[in-house]
């Protein structure tokens, strides 16, 4: 949090920062400023956080231009950027993630990057500790946080200060689960937790399973034993959107030019590490299209067309969930000027009285 006196820090000073290459092939990023990464035991979902801290949010769907006004607002008040986007935990995802560079990691310190190798299982559990954890550093140290995504699902639950019940996976339970049809899955959470069934819909395998294992193993449904405690901070959550059309024509101009950049190569080097299309971090959109082609069973002409494709419907369902977000400060990226909107929105906020 900045001084009690409300002095906002010069511009650029944000302390730490510094990246060391990775080793592996994949050429990632790992932050060595002592920061929170994902070796930091996941521990209990009861946490102690600062009363009045002020906190930023910048949210919106893909490719509305959340990571350059993050970049600009942090340097602009001394801020660190939190990630709060799930696609940027793994190392070696780099192009077809579209994550910050490395030119851009050096500019102000970022966190929550590179902080899993592909095939290491993470939880929103996991998440929320080690966000809200990184939130409390960065202000300890008298620096901004900054918290950055478009996972609608994990902003939420750090802005609504969910609690998920940490229940360790269970291998043999979701192997036998992910046998059943997505019907089945469904059908069976409507029997055992209707109330989680509702909130999570009809198609969301991944988390239909999730809610099946927390059920089983404790007996009881995972509506039951989830809570939300708000945190006691302070939020200014500025919300980028733009016209959807402009969105999809962004979003095709992005993954023709992440395969121009090597896409296939990076996930040809994710697959020498191990990484296969049943690997969850594979999930992200367009990757287990690139590595059917590096397989001969798909033309790439045809995967960049499904990955974008895939992409405008992740739009719209971020728009949805984003549609729900209260207290949001909405911008319009495709207006002139809108980032020096948010700087000013973001210093007003940061140095206004309790």
């Amino acid at each position: 949090m900045y001084p009690v006196s409300g002095v906002v820090p010069q511009a650029g000073v944000a302390d730490g920062g510094r990246l060391e290459r990775m080793a592996d092939s994949g050429g990632s990023l790992a932050r060595t400023n002592g920061a929170t990464d994902a070796r930091v035991s996941e521990g209990s979902n009861v946490r102690a956080l600062t009363p009045g801290l002020r906190v930023v949010v910048i949210l919106g769907a893909t490719a509305t231009g959340k990571t350059a006004l993050a970049l600009k607002v942090a340097e602009s008040v001394g801020g660190e950027i939190i990630n709060a986007d799930s696609r940027y935990f793994y190392r070696g995802m780099d192009i077809g993630t579209a994550k910050p560079t490395v030119a851009e990691q050096m500019r102000v310190p970022h966190h929550l990057i590179d902080i899993l190798e592909p095939t290491e299982p993470f939880s929103l559990g996991r998440f929320l500790t080690l966000v809200n954890g990184t939130v409390e550093e960065v202000a300890g140290r008298g620096h901004a946080p900054i918290v950055t995504g478009g996972t609608p699902q994990y902003l939420r639950a750090f802005l609504e200060g969910w609690r998920p019940p940490e229940v360790p996976p269970n291998e043999e339970l979701r192997v036998r689960l992910e046998d059943l049809s997505t019907e089945a899955l469904c059908e069976r959470l409507i029997e055992k937790d209707p109330v989680s069934a509702g909130r999570i819909g009809r198609h969301n395998r991944r988390r239909m399973i999730r809610a099946l294992e927390v059920s089983e193993t404790l007996g009881r449904p995972m509506s039951e034993v989830s809570a939300s405690h708000a945190p006691p901070w302070r939020f200014l959550i500025i919300g980028l959107r733009s016209d959807r059309e402009l969105l999809y024509e962004r979003i095709d101009r992005r993954v023709e030019a992440m395969h121009a950049a090597g896409w296939l190569d990076e996930v040809a080097r994710l697959r020498d590490r191990g990484v296969t299309a049943a690997t969850p971090a594979m999930s992200a959109h367009g990757y287990r299209e690139a590595l059917a082609v590096l397989d001969g069973t798909l033309q790439i002409g045809e995967a960049i067309r499904q990955t974008q494709t895939m992409v405008h419907a992740y739009v719209r369902h971020q728009e949805t969930w984003f549609r729900r977000f209260v207290d949001v400060q909405w911008l319009d990226s495709s207006v002139d000027g809108f980032d020096d909107v948010a700087v000013r929105m973001t210093r007003e906020f940061l140095t206004e009285r309790q």
